[in-house]
Parts: C-alpha cells; sequence; structure tokens
C-alpha cells in the first residue's frame, strides 16, 4: 500500500511537470497512471484541470467530484468547479462550490475561492460583496501581489 503510494505520488509529480511544459496528452496519461496506482484527490483534481486546459469541462467536473469523493477535505477541486462553472457563465451555481473551498480544512492557495467569489460579484455588480471577497482574499494571503491588486482596483472604482 505505502509503495503503490509512493508511485502514485512520483507519476504525479512526473505528470505535472508534463503540464506545466504543455504536454498536456503525457500529463493526462501520467495522472490516469498515478490514479491507477492508488487513487489521489490530487491526481483526480489536477486531471480535471488539464482536462479543462483543453476546454473538457464535463469531464473536467467529473474529475473534481471524484476527488471529493476520495478526500473531501482538499479545497481545490471545490474551488476548480467553481472555476469551470463560471468558464460557463453559470455563476450563481458557481457560488456554493466556491463557498465550500474556502471552508475546506486543507486547501492552499487559500486565497482562490475569495478571488472567484469577488470576480462573480463585480461581473454581478454586487461591488460590497466583492469588496468583502477581496478583503478576505489579502487576509488570507497578505503576500499575494494579484489579490491587492484586485482589490486596490475595486476600492478605485468605488470611489
Amino acid at each position: 500500500m505505502a509503495d503503490d503510494l509512493t508511485r502514485a505520488m512520483e507519476l504525479w509529480q512526473d505528470a505535472y511537470k508534463h503540464q506545466m511544459q504543455g504536454d498536456l496528452e503525457q500529463a493526462i496519461e501520467l495522472y490516469q497512471a498515478s490514479i491507477r496506482a492508488h487513487p489521489t484527490a490530487e491526481a483526480h483534481t489536477f486531471l480535471g484541470w488539464t482536462y479543462s486546459f483543453q476546454g473538457r469541462l464535463v469531464e473536467a467536473t467529473a474529475e473534481c467530484l471524484k476527488a471529493i469523493e476520495v478526500d473531501p477535505e482538499l479545497g481545490n477541486p471545490y474551488n476548480d468547479i467553481g472555476v469551470y462553472l463560471m468558464q460557463q457563465d453559470r455563476l450563481d451555481d458557481a457560488v456554493p462550490w466556491l463557498e465550500k473551498a474556502k471552508r475546506a480544512p486543507r486547501y492552499e492557495p487559500r486565497q482562490y475561492p475569495y478571488m472567484n467569489l469577488g470576480r462573480i460579484y463585480m461581473r454581478q455588480g454586487r461591488w460590497w460583496d466583492a469588496l468583502r471577497e477581496l478583503e478576505g482574499a489579502v487576509r488570507m494571503a497578505p503576500e499575494d501581489r494579484a489579490s491587492h491588486r484586485a482589490l486596490h482596483e475595486l476600492r478605485a472604482r468605488l470611489n
């Protein structure tokens, strides 16, 4: 069992390298091999992320749902489902997934669901809700420049 998990993590890391180099087909094969060796929430989530790069949002969402089954405490798949729904202009459907990501015990980078909720609320013209979320993003990751920039831009817009 431990050997299977070690092998799965090695395959997952190799898949991630291929994904970051743009070799999506090889990344998919390696993520799938990782899942066969030992299913992890990370491998399912990142396989879904790779599918999303190919515009395969239904399959991406399905992988995130599998990730949640494996480990409901990992926040990344909740956030990713929210993002996939945002990409389909299903903003109201995305909100509960992003809220779940915010509450997930195991999640890095923690500011992402706040940023994504801020984007939704800005698109909906819900400025004060957006402000609250972007302030939350800055609280979660004070070193994140993108969070600070988004908050600054919204505050300037409100003045």
